[in-house]
């Protein structure tokens, strides 16, 4: 079980509710002609993103299908997006925080995607983030 997040390019994506959840739902089929591990193919935005924050939250270990205990973060990386899987439930609440911050900070969407309410977030053009539409 994870904690799931989404950053995005707020250009790639619509910003009104139901044509973003079709958007995502597109994204989240994971045919895009590439492996998704590497952060060479994401916009320019999202690899600095990448960059700060594995540093704080480093990707799982590759290639373990039952890990012993459930740390590290799965990162899939997309052309407009990085969806990340954060398995250390003890440290979701920093991941939460990170994942935010460095979103405003890169001028990046963010979509809470494991909230009940799965609200998203768009840069505010002030150097935070804005509520854009949640259930």
């Amino acid at each position: 079980m994870s904690y799931d997040l989404m950053v995005f390019a707020p250009a790639a994506a619509p910003a009104k509710r139901p044509a973003f959840l079709d958007w995502y739902d597109a994204q989240t089929a994971w045919d895009e002609d590439h492996g998704y591990d590497d952060p060479a193919v994401a916009a320019p935005a999202l690899q600095a993103f990448y960059a700060d924050l594995a540093a704080e939250f480093p990707p799982a270990p590759p290639d373990v299908p039952e890990p012993q205990e459930e740390s590290g973060t799965d990162y899939t990386i997309g052309r407009a997006l990085i969806y990340m899987s954060f398995l250390d439930w003890d440290r979701i609440d920093a991941a939460w925080e990170a994942v935010h911050r460095l979103a405003a900070k890169h001028e990046l969407g963010f979509f809470d995607v494991s909230s009940d309410l799965a609200e998203v977030w768009l840069p505010d053009r002030k150097g935070g983030l804005r509520i854009a539409h949640s259930d």
